[in-house]
């Protein structure tokens, strides 16, 4: 740069002539009334999340997404299509059996990886602390509440069944 613009540079732009050491010590300075500001709020700890869910929190009604049911029945596919389920997110599910044939849904893993909210079955509502099963022996419904919560490919399906068609895949991301 020529000796013009360099003095031109220096008249416009005062700071440019304070030395680096300057601009380095302002850095600890404030980092010092960071913490000075933090002594002053000791006693409160603010846990804001990623996501706002609003007073009720994330069970609320608002934020459960129901899910296409799966159908217990002689001959019938258990589910339409696999399931893409959200890491974190709260779902509902019913599963309607015909009463054609004794049979249930079993899958442990499944189960490990969500937490269970509620089985709800003829309004009666259950709370369990874990789940491996739900068997039907007579025609009814089951409605679960669930959050999803570890991601991977898990299936629900019929006991002793080896078939595509008589299982529910569940892809949690």
């Amino acid at each position: 740069m020529p000796a013009s613009a360099q003095d031109a540079a220096k008249d416009a732009d005062p700071s440019a002539t304070q030395p680096v050491a300057d601009a380095q010590t302002a850095a600890p300075a404030k980092a010092e009334d960071d913490e000075k500001k933090g002594e002053d709020e000791a006693g409160v700890h603010e846990g804001a999340g990623k996501f706002d869910y609003g007073f009720s929190g994330i069970l609320a009604r608002d934020n459960r997404t129901d899910l296409a049911p799966l159908v217990l029945g002689a001959g019938k596919p258990v589910a339409t299509a696999e399931y893409t389920l959200k890491s974190g997110g709260y779902y509902r599910i019913a599963i309607n059996a015909d009463g054609s044939q004794e049979l249930g849904l079993s899958g442990g893993d499944f189960f490990r990886a969500i937490w269970v909210n509620e089985i709800v079955v003829n309004d009666v509502e259950i709370r369990p602390m874990g789940v491996h099963s739900i068997e039907f022996d007579s025609p009814g419904t089951a409605v679960i509440s669930f959050v999803a919560i570890v991601p991977g490919r898990y299936t629900l399906s019929v006991p002793g069944s080896s078939g595509d068609g008589l299982q529910a895949v569940f892809n949690i991301q």
